[in-house]
């Protein structure tokens, strides 16, 4: 049941936090992956190890989807898929800094349906189950009620403000970033920013858990064009992303379109 799935991506999500920081401070042993340059730490295997381990010895019989395992299809063909990045905001990590998450969530055909978010260094816990309601360290939590684009702090790239993408002119709006999807997807889902839009292709594992936390916490969660997010697909990308109130989601996207 999906109730018995959060609380088990709640503990998994602390114990991935107490191996991760078990490498702060040592040889990190940095790569940068062959696919797209992007680093990976021995901390990023250790979790990904782990938390592997870990929550198929507790659900067999569930697929695996990971950003640090090769991908085996035969998830496809499960009842349910742990979809996992082990170290969200690795480059953060690698840096220093606290805004780097692990981020868990569990699939059903192909709709999330438990979701954590974890940031260790700042203890936040961002949860979510499907009809549940979104918390943040227990608490419940939802997203702003700004409605008009002028007034909106959206979390986005600042290319993602480029002319060529906004046919209908570039919103006036006030950006800002953070280094892991994951944590932007939990401050929009607690109202402390009203949106958050990526045009470039997201990987499922970036944005499983926090699209339930944003969806559960009253936003309209979206691709870039308006269409719905499908998990655990065979190619595991979607087409960008774009979450705020509804009101507001609807005005983002007839200024892109």
């Amino acid at each position: 049941m999906p109730e018995n799935d959060l609380s088990l991506l709640i503990d998994a999500a602390r114990r991935a936090s107490e191996e991760a920081k078990a490498f702060i401070g040592r040889d990190l042993g940095v790569e940068n992956k062959a696919a797209d340059n992007s680093p990976v730490t021995r901390a990023d295997l250790a979790v990904d190890r782990m938390l592997r381990e870990s929550l198929l010895d507790a659900r067999p019989r569930y697929g695996w989807l990971s950003e640090e395992t090769p991908d085996d299809h035969a998830r496809l063909d499960q009842e349910a898929t742990f979809i996992v990045d082990p170290i969200d905001g690795t480059r953060a990590f690698i840096d220093g800094q606290k805004t780097w998450a692990h981020s868990l969530a569990v699939a059903r055909g192909g709709v999330v349906t438990a979701g954590v978010v974890y940031l260790p260094m700042l203890d936040l816990l961002y949860t979510a189950t499907t009809g549940a309601g979104a918390h943040l360290n227990g608490r419940p939590i939802s997203v702003s009620g700004t409605d008009t684009l002028d007034a909106a702090e959206v979390l986005a790239t600042k290319p993602t403000l480029d002319a060529r993408h906004w046919p209908r002119g570039v919103p006036a709006v006030k950006r800002a970033h953070r280094p892991s999807l994951a944590y932007r997807l939990g401050l929009v889902a607690e109202g402390r920013f009203d949106a958050m839009l990526t045009l470039r292709p997201a990987w499922e594992w970036d944005i499983a858990a926090g699209s339930l936390i944003m969806a559960e916490a009253g936003a309209t969660v979206t691709d870039r064009r308006g269409g719905p997010l499908r998990f655990n697909r065979p190619h595991p990308q979607t087409d960008g992303m774009l979450g705020a109130n509804p009101a507001l989601h609807a005005a983002f996207l007839d200024r892109m379109t």
